[in-house]
């Protein structure tokens, strides 16, 4: 620790000495007989270094938490070593290069945080080897290449966060077997091909966006069987087709979001039956028809975005309660008035 002392502060100032007694230095954690470094935390500690590949060498630690810094530099090969670490933890900083493929070898594993960074390259498919893993955060990087269906394999997997990078190719239907999941993110990218219904399967999920992407094809209507679902966006995608009813059996559901697609047909009545909906962006389609009166039923509705469709008759007088300039595009009068 004393020799990666300045490498990992930079201009900032660590209180770490031989001097000083090693439970007293900043962010370190001592346990055990023999005592033995089980965690390093410094988060939001204005850190300007890189991350050391000294710190490979603690070999009892649990926690690694660096994230809200500054460093810069790429991720040490070295962190591979670190068998016993559980959380590991780099988000918010500069880090640039790859993502080492010898972080599959930490078993252990339980929350793997690299997001906003600078991180480029694939996502190596040795992280499916991480069997306690169940928070993966690589969002908001330059990650490149396709999604490795590998990651399937992570059953205990609670949160994947793989928007803002630059990942192409399918969204792998193995990402279906991910029972335990409750927020797939994978928005700001430029994947391609068609949503898996697979993913309807994700009994767990709570929020599901892909948002900004390329994706064609149609909505699978099993997404209907997603009953924990408080969060659908599916917006600026090339999606086709109509809206599959089954969506209004999804009843916790708050926001749905399917703006900016090749979308046809009518709204279905069904939606009329989310009553948590407080938001509905169905704006930049081609739907047709008329607007169900069932909507005028949706009372926490707060947002309601018609525009750019080819929609007739009139807006339900229920919907009277929603920001008037939420329907000024769409040129519909209020029935009754």
């Amino acid at each position: 620790l004393l020799q990666a002392r300045d490498t990992l502060a930079g201009s900032a100032a660590l209180n770490w000495s031989g001097d000083r007694a090693i439970a007293d230095w900043d962010g370190i954690t001592v346990s055990g007989l023999p005592l033995r470094v089980t965690a390093l935390v410094l988060p939001e500690r204005n850190l300007s270094g890189i991350v050391p590949p000294e710190l490979g060498s603690l070999s009892n630690l649990k926690e690694l938490s660096l994230h809200f810094n500054q460093l810069s530099g790429s991720i040490p090969s070295q962190l591979g070593s670190l068998t016993q670490l559980k959380a590991l933890g780099l988000s918010d900083n500069r880090l640039s290069g790859t993502i080492p493929p010898q972080l599959g070898a930490l078993t252990q594993l339980e929350l793997l945080g690299l997001s906003e960074n600078q991180l480029s390259g694939p996502i190596p498919p040795q992280l499916a080897s991480l069997p306690s893993l169940e928070v993966l955060n690589l969002f908001e990087n330059q990650l490149s290449g396709t999604i490795p269906p590998q990651l399937g394999l992570l059953a205990q997997l609670e949160v994947l966060g793989l928007s803002g990078n630059q990942l192409s190719g399918p969204v792998p239907p193995q990402l279906g077997a991910l029972t335990q999941l409750e927020l797939l993110g994978l928005s700001h990218n430029q994947l391609s091909g068609t949503i898996p219904p697979q993913l309807g399967a994700l009994a767990q999920l709570e929020l599901l966006g892909i948002s900004e992407n390329q994706l064609s094809g149609t909505i699978p209507p099993q997404l209907g069987s997603l009953t924990q679902l408080k969060a659908l966006g599916l917006n600026d995608n090339r999606l086709s087709g109509t809206i599959p009813p089954q969506l209004g059996s999804l009843a916790q559901l708050e926001v749905l979001s399917l703006s900016r697609n090749q979308l046809s047909g009518p709204i279905p009545s069904q939606l009329g039956s989310l009553a948590r909906l407080s938001r509905l962006w169905l704006h930049d389609n081609q739907l047709s028809g008329s607007i169900p009166q069932e909507l005028g039923a949706l009372t926490d509705l707060e947002e309601l975005s018609l525009a750019g469709n080819a929609l007739i008759g009139c807006i339900p007088p229920g919907l009277r309660h929603v920001p008037t300039n939420d329907f000024a595009e769409s040129g519909l009068p209020f029935c009754g008035s």
